[in-house]
């Protein structure tokens, strides 16, 4: 059925009349125009299609769009402000932390929710964090120093 769902998207007023049961991931992408937010496994394992929800890091293909009716959504593309990366963003180029970039949108989603929930994280809470998005190119060991070096520059805060 038709509806118009409400929400912020990047910090904007979203207004969008759509079927309200489409999965959230192709209404980003095709309807949208946010090709950041990636197509993985579309059962909720790789990352790949994370977006941030209130904060909170979930896979756009498992949401449909009115499950963010009156909700903040941000993408890939709204976490540079101003025309200034983010420090995750930022991180991520210095520590070489992407190799074919594909699963990038999503981990660095993924490492700012984590972020906000614990500023100062260790070793071992960024990789479990981040466990649960995949990098079939073994970034891994850069991917950790990346969100190290993001967090220090953050020092609990953007």
């Amino acid at each position: 059925m038709i509806e118009k769902v409400k929400f912020r998207l990047n910090g904007n007023p979203t207004t969008i009349s759509v079927d309200s049961s489409r999965i959230l991931l192709w209404v980003l992408r095709t309807d949208l125009g946010l090709t950041g937010t990636k197509f993985g496994c579309g059962e909720s394992y790789c990352g790949a299609c994370t977006v941030l929800v209130n904060n909170e890091a979930m896979r756009s293909c498992q949401l449909t769009v009115k499950d963010v009716q009156g909700k903040e959504v941000m993408t890939i593309e709204g976490l540079a402000q101003n025309g200034n990366l983010h420090p995750l963003q930022k991180a991520f180029m210095e520590h070489d932390a992407l190799q074919c970039g594909y699963c990038t949108p999503g981990i660095i989603l993924t490492a700012y929710a984590l972020l906000n929930k614990n500023p100062h994280p260790s070793t071992p809470d960024i990789i479990s964090g981040m466990n649960n998005n995949l990098c079939r190119c073994g970034a891994h060991n850069r991917i950790v120093k990346a969100v190290q070096a993001a967090a220090d520059e953050m020092k609990g805060g953007y």
